[in-house]
């Protein structure tokens, strides 16, 4: 794997690594923020910020699909806020955290319990939510 796939990811695999693929709910619209509540209601449930304009954006959003192991313990919400910046302008307002890109959310009982940014955004941290 060469340097830049390594920065920012490949969809390549070698015989050594195992393709990752992530069921994400995508947002399209502020009616989808229903589903992210009664989800939360059942099971932690988190929202990826991600711009599709910024590297630093995917560079985490890589990572975190390649640590994610949860599998289905937690529900999962992918927003491109470029294309849909008024859902990511409402999640700010409807669970009270500050707009950042990358952004990891937790939402447990219609309530936001958790947030990282950037090089912070960890999979193995959402094990204490699940």
């Amino acid at each position: 794997m060469g340097f830049l796939d390594k920065m920012f990811g490949s969809d390549k695999t070698n015989g050594n690594e195992e393709a990752k693929a992530i069921n994400w709910n995508t947002l399209h619209d502020l009616s989808d923020l229903e589903n992210v509540v009664a989800d939360s209601q059942e099971k932690a449930t988190v929202i990826f910020k991600h711009s599709t304009r910024c590297s630093i954006s995917r560079m985490a959003l890589k990572q975190f699909e390649n640590e994610y192991n949860l599998g289905d313990s937690a529900s999962l919400y992918f927003l491109d806020l470029i294309a849909h910046r008024d859902v990511s302008n409402e999640i700010a307002t409807k669970f009270g955290v500050e707009h950042q890109s990358p952004q990891l959310i937790v939402i447990k009982n219609g309530k936001a319990v958790f947030s990282s940014t950037h090089s912070d955004i960890d999979a193995a941290k959402l094990e204490s939510f699940v």
